[in-house]
């Protein structure tokens, strides 16, 4: 099952995103859930970044439905949707010592045969699980020479219907050998594994960015002797949140779309604006409910100015 303007025809993307639409059960909503995942805050942030984005995107028959499918084709992505049996469904409970996740439902695969042949030409791929749903096969499909970015918690979650998710002792897989980019939040990982024993699961060069909520978070991208090479990054702070979901999946998409088209920060990688670029992004998705947050290239633009500023004051 296929959707878009194309349907997969036509020039090659400039970033393709693949994952599964999560289900967000919410009481506010009239269908009692609202759609998220990984594919859905990064696919909509690389194209209002403006990067020609194509989506692949696991859906089951509800979430096939969703309005918020039409965000990302209004922002000018090509959705491509695949249909699962069963896609994952969530009840995310927010506490001060961190968000407890239950399950309602796991999530069937993506199959690498959903990528149109054009597409496997993209310079750049997001691959966004939420349940453990891109199998190890993809790894193989993007070109040699293409920038691959892949949320780890996504591949950390065990998932049992009723029950509250848990994290899997990570480890090497195909998929984070063939990564470039590779985001995590600390909370998604016991904090007794040391950082550099998180990086030995990467190929060697490259960059593990951990977010740390409001107090920014850690860049490793190397290891020298027995020591990871840190740097940190500050958080930019939100006006107001609203709701804290997908924050983690917009800041790698940006600073993926920054690696994948470096004009969007003048070039400026080495000096940290990249990082500048996808906390400002992060941030402003805080400030409004579920993808409606998601914000425009402007407002990015604007966001990272004020927060050069307050940087520079201190």
């Amino acid at each position: 099952m296929t959707d878009g303007r194309n349907g997969g025809a036509g020039p090659a993307p400039d970033v393709v995103v693949v994952g599964a639409a999560a289900r967000d059960i919410s009481p506010d909503d009239p269908r009692g859930w609202r759609l998220g995942g990984g594919v859905s805050y990064s696919a909509l942030t690389t194209a209002r970044l403006g990067l020609r984005t194509g989506a692949i995107v696991g859906v089951d028959a509800e979430a096939s439905e969703a309005h918020e499918l039409d965000l990302l084709r209004d922002a000018g992505v090509d959705v491509r949707l695949v249909r699962l049996e069963r896609g994952p469904v969530f009840v995310n409970i927010e506490r001060p010592e961190g968000r407890l996740q239950l399950c309602r439902e796991r999530s069937d695969p993506v199959p690498v045969t959903a990528a149109p042949p054009n597409w496997r030409q993209a310079r750049g791929w997001i691959l966004a699980p939420v349940a453990a749903e891109t199998p190890d096969d993809w790894a193989s499909v993007p070109r040699d020479d293409a920038i691959v970015a892949v949320g780890w918690q996504g591949l950390l979650r065990e998932l049992e219907p009723g029950q509250a998710v848990r994290h899997v002792a990570p480890g090497p897989t195909p998929i984070l050998r063939r990564a470039d980019l590779v985001g995590l939040s600390r909370d998604d990982v016991d904090r007794d594994i040391p950082l550099i024993d998180l990086y030995r699961a990467l190929r060697p060069g490259a960059l593990l960015a951990i977010t740390q909520g409001d107090r920014g978070g850690l860049v490793g991208d190397g290891i020298e002797g027995e020591a990871l090479h840190l740097r940190h990054y500050p958080a930019v702070p939100s006006h107001a949140i609203v709701d804290p979901t997908g924050a983690g999946d917009v800041f790698l998409a940006a600073l993926a779309a920054a690696r994948i088209e470096p004009r969007l920060v003048g070039g400026r990688i080495g000096q940290g604006f990249d990082l500048l670029l996808a906390a400002a992004a992060a941030s402003l998705v805080l400030e409004g409910p579920g993808l409606l947050g998601v914000p425009s290239r402007d407002a990015v633009r604007r966001r990272m100015a004020e927060a050069a500023i307050r940087i520079a004051a201190e």
